[in-house]
């Protein structure tokens, strides 16, 4: 009953996606009010039917009804209940529908807004949101059903369907197969609907662009409108992308946190072009251009976040994120072609209505440092997107598959990763219209002279890596003067005011919060890039078989193989479990666990490391294979990653960054109401 009552509501929220896209046509045909309240009462049915069928997958999750294809692919007995709710999204049945129940609450939440001053775009956000969720819904109940079930035929063959074949039996097996052991991880919680909450809310402020462009509405309208739905999205996908490199690091095994791994860039392209957009917008609101380029860079976001999706599940790459190869592949090629292709018509047709209202005078104005922050961004986009297509060329054209490697991205991506840096320090000191080099050199001097301070002690700490220097030294800059315009800020206000200069650091952030929670981003950004520049340029690795009592050595670290044990546990795995004395330059600080876990419903096993962390560096410990028998022998892979948790540090930092700027004016503390351009 529960089975047809999740996929009847489906049917449902299909039907009534459908209505609304109808209704807000004859809407617009009509120039009829009531057609398009009532296709926003349509739109508004979605969520609740979605939220009713997914509720209705996740108890069937958690009752392990093995006899629902989905849940015996996803679900174990042994699995603890927090993994089984976030199997919903573990697999490509269930991740297409919280992929499509997320976009639902997004869209109801836009449709629960005020109207007034933008009714003429309220059908068409809705024909745009509704033609996305259409799809999503259709590829779920026409393609990966999440409520089919096994059946036995006449022959006694297996039969995938949602009702019963003529004759056939159900088969309702003992146990599941299980998540995949590498997403067993409590970042499964977060991870994935992050990104997902992400890729849908872009959808947000590509509907409204369409509609603008539809409406002829060339103002700025609506990216007033939908700036904070632009920065949740990017927000989502920002901790989805952190989330995930942290779960690389922990869970994959290999020492680092970043692989370039094709199903990554998908998460990483459009989150590139959304920043881009973020940074674009401004220069729309403040001095009326790049118009065209905003609606470019929100359509080409909008189609990589679709792309992104197509990527993760049409099984076109190896990847270990990846899902099986699937029918989605295709479907999902043409609905981006489409929507690009009718995207980019509409575009050229209201080319000459979008031409920009004023133009740039001066080569070091804030819009023409943005606009050179936009090309940086675009082309680490590029570099990206051709890293992940060449071996589909390749393979198409030759029959050879060809790996693209980190390699070629991190010497691709470096330099202008580094221009970017630069412009995190000099951009917020420009000024709108014009600026000059005595401007900028009159507010950047003392930062300057400090930063070349900390580059001659970084030099006389022994470092001769000119790559890291230089690295430092940009990051140093930045940093320095991003804290610099904050204190001076938070000076002037304790001037005017009288308040102590700490409750003006602390208020400040109320009266301007889009600026300076850019600053506290910026800030967050760069200390993120002190631990990638530790670990890429300075990981030293080792490994060695040893015996019980002797030890491994690692610069100034003695790691000292104690003992191993295998054993098996009530949730279903068998773990080899090393113990291992850590000594630093003689003196014992830890000991590390590190160990095998064998899942015996998946077959599968994972590595997890030992690690011994401190702001210095992480000792990052694997057991690589082990013999009890005959000797008690164990071989370990040993890691020293230099200043990687700045990397951890920093994104925390960028999150709250994040918040401040997205969170409404009149809930910061120290603002006085909703700003004026909120």
């Amino acid at each position: 009953m529960l089975i047809y009552f999740g996929y009847g509501t489906l049917l449902i929220a299909l039907a009534a996606s459908i209505v609304s896209i109808v209704a807000a046509y004859m809407g617009i045909h009509k120039n009829s009010l009531a057609w398009t309240k009532s296709a926003r009462n349509a739109m508004l049915v979605v969520f609740p039917l979605l939220s009713i069928a997914s509720f209705c997958l996740i108890i069937l999750l958690i009752t392990n009804r093995f006899e629902v294809l989905y849940v015996y692919n996803v679900v174990s007995r042994s699995m603890p209940l927090y993994l089984k709710v976030a199997a919903v999204w573990g697999g490509q049945a269930g991740s297409l529908l919280f992929w499509a129940w997320t976009l639902s609450a997004f869209t109801s939440a836009v449709m629960l807004r005020k109207w007034e001053r933008d009714r003429e775009f309220l059908p068409w956000v809705i024909i745009v949101t509704g033609i996305t969720l259409i799809f999503f819904i259709s590829m779920v109940i026409f393609v990966e059903n999440p409520f089919r079930r096994i059946w036995l035929d006449l022959s006694g063959n297996e039969v995938i369907a949602m009702f019963p074949p003529q004759g056939a039996t159900l088969l309702t097996p003992s146990d599941g197969y299980g998540l995949n052991p590498l997403l067993r991880h409590p970042g499964m919680i977060i991870h994935p609907p992050a990104l997902y909450l992400g890729f849908a809310a872009f959808v947000i402020p590509y509907a409204f662009a369409i509609a603008a462009l539809v409406t002829n509405r060339t103002d700025d309208r609506w990216i007033r409108v939908t700036r904070r739905w632009t920065l949740v999205a990017w927000l989502f996908l920002s901790l989805g992308l952190v989330l995930g490199s942290r779960w690389a690091y922990d869970v994959l095994g290999w020492g680092g946190y970043w692989a370039w791994d094709p199903v990554e860039n998908s998460a990483l392209m459009p989150w590139l072009t959304g920043t881009a957009f973020l940074h674009s917008v401004m220069i729309q609101e403040k001095r009326g251009l790049f118009k065209r380029w905003n609606m470019v860079l929100i359509i080409l976001t909008y189609s990589l976040v679709i792309f992104g999706t197509f990527l993760t599940r049409s099984g076109v790459f190896s990847s270990v994120h990846a899902f099986a190869e699937s029918a989605v592949g295709p479907l999902f090629f043409g609905f981006i072609a489409i929507t690009l292709v009718a995207s980019l018509a509409l575009l050229l047709y209201r080319w000459q209505d979008l031409a920009a209202e004023g133009q740039m005078s001066s080569l070091l104005s804030r819009e023409a440092l943005f606009l050179l922050n936009n090309l940086l961004f675009i082309g680490i986009f590029a570099v990206t997107f051709w890293g992940v297509v060449f071996p589909l060329i390749s393979e198409l054209l030759t029959g050879q598959k060809i790996t693209v490697g980190p390699p070629f991205y991190e010497r691709a991506t470096a330099p202008l990763f580094g221009g970017l840096i630069f412009l995190m320090g000099i951009a917020p000191l420009s000024a709108w219209g014009h600026s000059t080099v005595k401007t900028l050199g009159r507010t950047a001097w003392k930062p300057f002279v400090v930063s070349l301070v900390i580059l001659g002690a970084i030099y006389l700490a022994g470092m001769r890596n000119w790559i890291g220097l230089l690295g430092f030294w940009l990051i140093s800059f930045s940093l320095l003067v991003t804290l610099y315009e904050y204190l001076r800020g938070a000076a002037a206000r304790s001037r005017s005011t009288g308040e102590k200069f700490a409750v003006s650091l602390w208020k400040i952030g109320g009266r301007n919060r889009r600026r300076y929670g850019g600053y506290i981003v910026h800030i967050g950004l760069l200390l993120m890039g002190v631990g990638i520049l530790g670990i890429e340029l300075f990981q030293k690795e080792t490994q060695n078989t040893i015996s019980l009592g002797e030890t491994m050595v690692l610069d100034e670290y003695q790691v000292t193989f104690q003992s191993i044990s295998v054993f098996d546990t009530d949730d279903g795995r068998n773990v080899a479990r090393a113990v291992l004395q850590v000594a630093e330059d003689g003196q014992v600080v830890a000991e590390l666990y590190p160990r095998q876990d064998y899942y015996y419903d998946s077959q599968q096993q994972v590595t997890v490391p030992g690690v011994l962390s401190s702001l210095k560096n992480d000792l990052y410990v694997l057991l690589v294979e082990w013999q009890v028998v005959s000797g008690q022998q164990a071989t370990f892979k040993i890691y020293l990653n230099p200043l990687i948790n700045w990397l951890w540090i920093g994104s925390l930092v960028f999150m709250l960054g994040a918040i401040m700027a997205a969170w409404p004016a009149r809930m910061m503390p120290g603002s006085q109401g909703r700003s004026k351009r909120g």
